[in-house]
């Protein structure tokens, strides 16, 4: 919120959905300290039924607070953290993501542009993919803006933040989508509460991990699949999905 005071500035709770990510919990982590600890009132992990050493990990930051989703999926994590935050803005980021020096400030100045402003999201850039792959890779978020532009309503998971009140109308996260879709699914229905801000300047570093795995062209193919599937039917096209770790 340009030129505000901090007294006069948003609370926002940083939370963080995670499934057997110890390996890469705790950069993510190390980028939380330099870059949002002491600007959000809270840091929260939702440890989504993991099996590996994730609460080991949050255990190592005294300033992050751990909460145990039994119910796997990214939905179910998603509502946990909503459920459990007491900020006023809700800002959603993944495990494998780095949030950079600015960004949480980008959120302050965002909604304190525009009362209306329902969600704000931005594009990622991914820090482990080679020049050429991270420019195809972001490459997409261009290619969509034309269908942002004609729909108003796209946002990325792993980068999105949203006012408490607009969650509560919006009645929480869809439960019942199981991985793909459910970023559409937020943009959609909180655009009816307000603008869905997607900023070419917030930017989230991220994993290329999916990208790796699966190929740019089939997770860019999913994606879109299951976006016309979200605006056009209400649902997602796609139930099932791989977990990358």
């Amino acid at each position: 919120m340009s030129g505000a005071t901090d007294q006069h500035r948003p609370t926002i709770s940083l939370i963080i959905p995670a499934f057997n990510e110890e390996d890469y919990l705790p950069a993510c982590l190390d980028a939380v300290m330099a870059n949002v600890a002491g600007k959000a009132m809270e840091i929260i992990v939702v440890d989504n039924n993991s099996t590996d050493g994730t609460k080991a990990v949050v255990e190592r930051y005294p300033a992050v607070t751990y909460v145990f989703e039994a119910e796997k999926g990214i939905t179910r994590a998603r509502q946990r953290g909503f459920l459990t935050a007491t900020g006023d803005i809700l800002a959603y980021v993944d495990a494998d993501t780095h949030p950079p020096a600015g960004w949480i400030e980008q959120i302050w100045e965002e909604f304190g542009k525009r009362s209306d402003l329902a969600c704000l999201s931005g594009p990622y850039s991914f820090y482990d993919l080679s020049g050429l792959r991270n420019a195809i890779s972001s490459g997409w978020f261009v290619a969509a803006r034309p269908i942002y532009n004609m729909t108003g309503a796209m946002m990325v998971g792993g980068n999105f933040a949203i006012p408490r009140d607009v969650l509560e109308r919006m009645g929480g996260f869809d439960r019942t989508i199981e991985f793909y879709g459910e970023d559409v699914d937020i943009a959609k229905r909180a655009k009816q509460q307000g603008k869905v801000l997607f900023c070419p300047r917030f930017v989230m570093p991220t994993s290329g991990r999916r990208m790796k795995k699966q190929g740019f062209l089939k997770i860019a193919s999913i994606y879109f699949v299951n976006y016309f599937s979200i605006m056009l039917r209400g649902k997602p096209a796609t139930k099932g999905y791989k977990d990358i770790r």
